[in-house]
């Protein structure tokens, strides 16, 4: 019987030898490789903490103790010896396990985490609530050192030294982030881990003192005074212990038995301290260990070989990596910046063809934003390539330091929309609504690789800061539907024949918007379909021009119907054309659980199916006014 099998919770960690934890170990690499394989997911992150994960559950006993997973895509095994193994397979699907960590889900999951640079403001907090209500427990942060790079893990630190509580920092320094890290902060924990032999020596040392017959107990408390004593004289100390922080490390991230021996002394002291373990990411799997960034979050995928199934088609992600090229290489002004995504967002590609152009500042999306706008100031024509859900973290930064200042500059919001399997802090359903107040702002919604390419062109022109939004999904080719230049604030239609209904959609929903247009043609119902181009700001004399020529006018919306672009839209039609039946539909404001990105649609009700329906309940209920999808009154 699989040892992993027999694991119920973290308390039958505490009945194995050391033999068995290495044992389990193996087992979990190997299911957390077979789920992935069939699931999509985090894996080279999760592959690398298997001993971490091990040794924290060995020692600190949650949920009484508190373990808050920073970014939280490493806590695959964390949640198979939480109760949740029988569950694992439906990891990442609708209606199963979150691949982040989820309170809802387990009392063992202390704090919902999916963003980067959290989890030691949290935990801090967490230990500042138990302080004061006398409860007991140790409360542990693992971050990883890209989260470090983050400007909200230093200032949990800085508060963390002031308050002197008894906070746990188990750094885990494998190097990555998604991409190779990169800037000082990343140079000095290098610095640090230079010294793992140094740190294997010590500990054999340690235990040999420790071991002697009758003197062991009294020196090797003496030993550890005196090595503390000359290393202040012989050593600078360290960033940590500069905050107030006892530093531990670094160490093994794979040698179980050294970690829990440190937990286990670190679980007795009373002052904050940071443990640096050394982990590789992708460890037990050769092709994840070799290449941790193509395998930090892959799609499906064949065990053996790492090879997913490919299909013929690109992505908007894609088109854009090719239309930023062709603009980079007409225009030596044109850089890229990523906050460590280099490879998801698409300036991977850029960077091979336009050499030193490419500013990767880490997981730091508010310096990312600055310091574009400061590039702009200076001369170049940057473009930040940026995830939806991420730019929430910048949203000061866009508007004070960008917007404001008019500065000339583009943001790619890469994923905005339904995004899928990472669940609901990875939905880039907000930024029309959080964004589209910003005075001068414009904000673009290309639907095809061509008008991506054509909305790039345009916002590289423009002397204002310029967002293209953009889902993570098929790119349609359909040059001769899209092939319109853009024009300040309008549109295009891409199915026009008369009718006496009309779908306005953007982005990703134009596609399906056609495909329902001609299904419901099949059903001798004609349909005309606008592509509205343009969040912001919208030419709203030639978009009532448009809508007047119609009975009823649906409205699709990529993103949060409130505070969107539909609610703006009703009261403007309200207002001029009081007799137009007008539906705006839109997402519902608290994000679906983790599914696909169809299954999503489906459920916001803009399948092609679901359009489709939408457009006949529509011209059944003729006559009447429809706010946010329900019948409001008549007109």
């Amino acid at each position: 019987m699989p040892i992993l099998d027999t694991i119920d919770s973290p308390d039958d960690l505490r009945l194995l030898d050391h033999g068995g934890l290495l044992a389990l170990a193996g087992e979990i690499r190997q299911r957390i490789v077979d789920t992935v394989s069939r699931n999509g997911g985090h894996l080279a992150s999760n592959l690398g903490v298997v001993e971490l994960t091990l040794a924290l559950h060995r020692v600190f006993e949650t949920p009484k103790d508190t373990i808050v997973w920073d970014v939280g895509h490493q806590c695959y095994a964390h949640k198979l010896i939480t109760g949740r193994r029988d569950a694992f397979s439906t990891l990442r699907r609708s209606g199963g396990l979150s691949g982040f960590p989820k309170a809802s889900e387990s009392p063992h999951d202390s704090f919902d985490t999916g963003h980067a640079s959290t989890s030691i403001s949290s935990a801090l907090g967490l230990l500042a609530a138990q302080a004061r209500l006398g409860i007991p427990g140790k409360v542990i942060a693992v971050i990883g050192d890209g989260a470090l790079t983050g400007g909200l893990a230093l200032e949990g630190l800085s508060h963390a030294g002031q308050l002197g509580l008894p906070l746990v920092v188990v750094l885990n320094d494998n190097k990555m982030s998604i991409s190779p890290n990169v800037g000082a902060i990343s140079r000095y924990l290098s610095r640090l881990s230079a010294t793992v032999r140094y740190q294997k020596v010590r500990s054999r040392i340690d235990g040999i003192v420790r071991s002697l017959p009758l003197v062991g107990k009294w020196a090797y408390p003496l030993m550890q005074s005196g090595k503390r004593a000359v290393k202040g004289l012989l050593f600078k100390e360290t960033l940590f212990s500069d905050l107030g922080f006892e530093y531990v490390g670094p160490i093994d991230g794979h040698n179980m038995a050294a970690m829990i021996q440190v937990f286990r002394e670190v679980k007795a002291l009373d002052r904050p301290v940071v443990i640096h373990v050394i982990t590789r990411k992708g460890k037990g799997y050769e092709l994840a260990e070799e290449d941790p960034s193509r395998f930090h979050g892959v799609s499906p995928m064949k065990v053996q070989d790492g090879k997913v199934e490919t299909r013929p088609v690109v992505s908007f992600t894609e088109a854009f990596a090719s239309s930023l090229i062709a603009q980079g290489l007409a225009d030596p002004r044109v850089v890229g910046v990523t906050a460590a995504m280099a490879k998801g967002t698409g300036l991977e590609e850029f960077r091979a063809a336009c050499p030193g152009r490419v500013y990767d500042v880490g997981i730091a999306e508010e310096h990312a934003v600055t310091f574009a706008a400061g590039l702009a100031a200076g001369g170049l024509k940057p473009v930040v390539a940026i995830y939806s859900t991420f730019i929430q973290r910048a949203i000061d930064q866009v508007f004070h330091d960008a917007v404001l200042q008019g500065r000339s500059l583009v943001i790619a919001l890469d994923r905005a929309g339904a995004v899928g399997e990472d669940g609901e802090t990875h939905q880039g359903l907000y930024d029309i609504a959080l964004l589209r107040s910003f005075p001068g702002l414009r904000i673009l919604a290309p639907a095809s690789a061509v008008d991506l390419g054509l909305a790039l062109g345009y916002a590289l022109a423009q002397e204002a800061t310029v967002v293209i939004r953009y889902p993570k999904a098929r790119c349609p080719r359909e040059e001769d539907a899209y092939a319109e230049a853009w024009k300040p604030g309008r549109g295009s239609f891409v199915r026009r024949s008369g009718a006496d209904t009309l779908i306005v959609a953007m982005g990703g929903l134009v596609a399906p918007a056609v495909e329902a247009s001609d299904l419901l043609l099949r059903e001798g119902r004609a349909t005309d379909v606008y592509n509205l181009r343009f969040v912001a700001p919208l030419d709203e004399e030639a978009f009532l021009e448009v809508a007047a020529g119609y009975r009823r006018v649906l409205f699709l919306e990529e993103g949060c119907q409130a505070g969107g672009l539909g609610e703006s839209l009703a009261g403007l039609l309200a207002r001029r054309l009081p007799r137009l039946a007008f539906t705006p539909l839109g997402f519902p404001a608290e994000p679906f659980p983790q599914a696909s990105r169809e299954e999503l649609l489906d459920k916001a009700g803009f399948s092609v199916a679901g359009i489709a329906e939408r457009v006949r309940l529509a011209v059944e209920e003729d006559g009447r006014i429809y706010l946010f999808g329900a019948v409001s009154g008549k007109a």
